[in-house]
């Protein structure tokens, strides 16, 4: 089993940063992918952004040039650091991550239990 915990998220206001952090922990053989969705009050989950494990990273159209996703392998740590922040960016926040948890396993896709990020004045 593997296990997800994000952290950093909270409020800020608008054009503020704000970096979120997951962390994964258990049976970790390799971290495929790594990315981040998000979930505003009354609507669908949405894609933001996502990092390969060979570091190749790609963005949600709204979230381009604002955000910038990271991750640290020896840590089996995604960072998503948020710049110029809009109160439309308020959601709660996922981290996901397709775990190998044996070298002959294809992956398994986990989900963390989601911060909350609120933009407002």
């Amino acid at each position: 089993q593997v296990q997800l915990v994000e952290s950093g998220g909270g409020l800020v206001q608008p054009g503020g940063s704000l970096r979120v952090s997951c962390t994964a922990s258990g049976s970790i053989f390799k971290i495929v992918n790594m990315g981040w969705y998000r979930q505003a009050p009354g609507k669908q989950r949405e894609w933001v952004a996502l990092i390969t494990d060979g570091g190749v990273t790609d963005y949600a159209e709204p979230v381009k040039g604002r955000f910038t996703i990271s991750r640290d392998n020896a840590k089996t740590t995604v960072y998503l650091q948020m710049n110029s922040l809009k109160p439309e960016d308020t959601a709660v926040y996922y981290c996901s991550m397709r775990v190998r948890s044996r070298i002959w396993e294809t992956g398994s896709d986990y989900w963390g239990q989601g911060t909350r990020v609120t933009v407002s004045t």
